[in-house]
């Protein structure tokens, strides 16, 4: 897959699974900001500093993910229409 797909997830409800879901990711999965910072959610610190800002302000954001691989993407989408 050239470039990344860019998708963009609403009230995730588990995030842990969200989680499993990136570690299973073969390639880079970033994390996007309002402001444009990336983030790559294959980083435990960076989990865990997600999971911080989620918790102390009670409410799952909108977040843009990208991917750089087709399968990971399915593989993201599969866990948003579940979930």
């Amino acid at each position: 897959m050239k470039g990344a797909c860019v998708m963009t997830f609403t009230n995730m409800n588990n995030i842990d699974k969200f989680f499993e879901t990136v570690d299973k990711c073969e390639g880079k999965v970033e994390l996007v900001t309002e402001q444009g910072d990336r983030f790559n959610l294959k980083s435990t610190l960076t989990k865990y500093v997600i999971f911080v800002k989620i918790v102390s302000n009670c409410i799952v954001p909108t977040v843009q993910i990208n991917t750089y691989n087709y399968a990971d993407a399915q593989k993201l989408m599969k866990f948003m229409a579940n979930n």
